[in-house]
């Protein structure tokens, strides 16, 4: 492990403008190493980079083709250096080692799917009669911002970076000061496969500085951003004043409303990997079990076994697939996920299993599991981001819509029946973007994936991720004769 790592700038490893920052191993809380910590001036440099590589078409006037080869073979560049990789991501994330190589493997998914996308990508004509002939073509924004969140670095990295490659762009990413180490490994990448300076530029600083710089630059065309929904809102804010579009996912507290007759043995992995993957830092997590409460009890002894199989330990210690989880990414986000634990059971929770903190170093919390949530509570409405899982209970199917259509946000939902119609219907009335039936975290890369409400807009994966980063032009032509 290298003690300082440096941000990459048109083709330049540089130090920061704004000195460095500490990187702590969240499962020892010790410091890992530093971080060079851009600042506005750095800012401006890698966006007057990037758009130089847009404005000169080094990017954009490629045949598609090739330009997706290059994509693509970033993807295979991570999946020959994960063994390198994996390691620096879990000390600084606190994920176990086997979830890391996980990771890595879906983010190279991203340029594969992408790059063969990138000649895919075209317009149509359309008829205006005699003496005329129209049509419509698609062009790159230009630079696109990208502000990382820590929970995946390299996953939300390579999943807003492939499709802004393969449509001609050039980008400025932001990665967050929690987990930047392994963000350095996509400059690497860019390098090995012959992309232009200029076209990836990489940087970490403070986002009251450096991501507010990005946010509001007038020079940026187009903005994706993952995280919190003050932040979102910030990040909207400086960009409206450039009428600069976002793609904006923010989170959500998502539900599983699990019917009397839905397979509950099933269920069992539904909740290992729904809530307590990554320890529950995922914006798509399970975080709510809205249950019939005619099999309210049997779920619940079944939730808790799982919960209580697993293990709790440093990622570097996991190497293994296994029944583990790691640490939070940090000390003040594992406390934050304490106080809502104890603040719903003030508000009359019953704390099933863990709630507590291992008395171990590093950030890490039990797998937790609270019952007599009520949809009133705190907890059922603010995101956690840890591994908490909240159960209320259900006594008919409007109800159990009606709980889990009653939070702000909107990113997923689940309904597991084996009656396809029930199924169907509740898939038709759950405000979210995205709905699993019967498997949490069905679909893929293919599958678009955005929020309702205060989730966000726009959408990541599948093809409509693509119009996230092309403008449409139309050119109409006036024939003689």
């Amino acid at each position: 492990m290298q003690t300082y790592w440096q941000n990459y700038i048109d083709g330049a490893w540089v130090d920061g403008g704004a000195g460095r920052i500490e990187v702590v191993n969240p499962g020892t809380g010790e410091t890992l190493a530093e971080q060079a910590l851009a600042d506005a001036a750095d800012v401006d440099r890698a966006v007057q980079a990037a758009r130089r590589v847009h404005l000169s078409g080094a990017l954009a006037d490629l045949r598609p083709v090739e330009r997706g080869r290059m994509v693509q073979a970033m993807g295979r560049y991570l999946l020959d250096h994960i063994d390198e990789i994996a390691p620096v991501l879990t000390l600084e994330q606190g994920k176990p080692l086997w979830e890391a190589r996980i990771e890595i493997e879906g983010a190279a998914r991203y340029f594969e799917y992408y790059g063969n996308q990138a000649e895919t990508v075209e317009g149509r004509s359309i008829p205006l009669g005699k003496g005329y002939f129209d049509f419509t073509t698609y062009e790159p924004f230009g630079v696109s911002a990208q502000i990382i969140p820590w929970n995946y670095p390299v996953e939300m990295t390579a999943r807003s970076l492939s499709a802004a490659l393969a449509t001609g762009n050039a980008c400025v990413i932001k990665t967050p000061e929690l987990t930047p180490l392994s963000n350095a490994w996509f400059a690497h990448a860019a390098e090995a496969v012959g992309l232009p300076h200029g076209a990836v530029n990489i940087l970490c600083g403070l986002g009251a500085e450096a991501g507010a710089a990005l946010s509001g630059h007038p020079d940026v065309n187009q903005i994706v951003f993952t995280g919190s929904v003050p932040t979102g809102i910030a990040i909207a804010t400086a960009a409206a004043r450039n009428v600069v579009p976002c793609v904006l996912e923010l989170g959500g507290k998502s539900a599983a409303i699990v019917h009397d007759d839905a397979d509950l043995a099933a269920f069992e992995n539904d909740v290992r990997w729904g809530i307590y993957f990554n320890a529950g830092q995922v914006c798509s997590a399970m975080s709510r079990v809205i249950v019939h409460d005619s099999v309210h009890d049997a779920l619940v002894d079944r939730m808790v076994g799982v919960a209580q199989s697993l293990s709790v330990m440093p990622g570097i210690e996991q190497p293994e697939f296994g029944p583990t989880m790691g640490a939070m990414v940090s000390e003040a986000q594992r406390d934050r996920a304490v106080a809502m634990i104890a603040e719903a059971q003030a508000q009359g929770a019953t704390v099933a299993t863990g709630g507590r903190v291992p008395n171990i170093p590093g950030a890490f919390l039990e797998p937790t599991i609270l019952t007599d949530v009520t949809p009133d509570m705190t907890i059922a409405n603010e995101e956690v981001f840890g591994p908490v899982l909240s159960v209320l209970k259900f006594s008919d199917d409007a109800a159990a819509i009606k709980i889990a259509n009653g939070t702000p946000y909107g990113l997923v939902g689940g309904v597991f029946t084996r009656d396809l119609d029930r199924a169907t219907a509740a898939a038709r009335q759950l405000r979210a973007g995205q709905v699993f039936v019967n498997e949490w975290y069905a679909g893929g890369v293919e599958t678009p994936f955005g929020g309702y409400g205060k989730s966000g807009y726009g959408r990541e994966k599948g093809r409509e991720a693509l119009w996230n980063y092309v403008q449409t032009k139309n050119v109409a032509i006036k024939l003689k004769g």
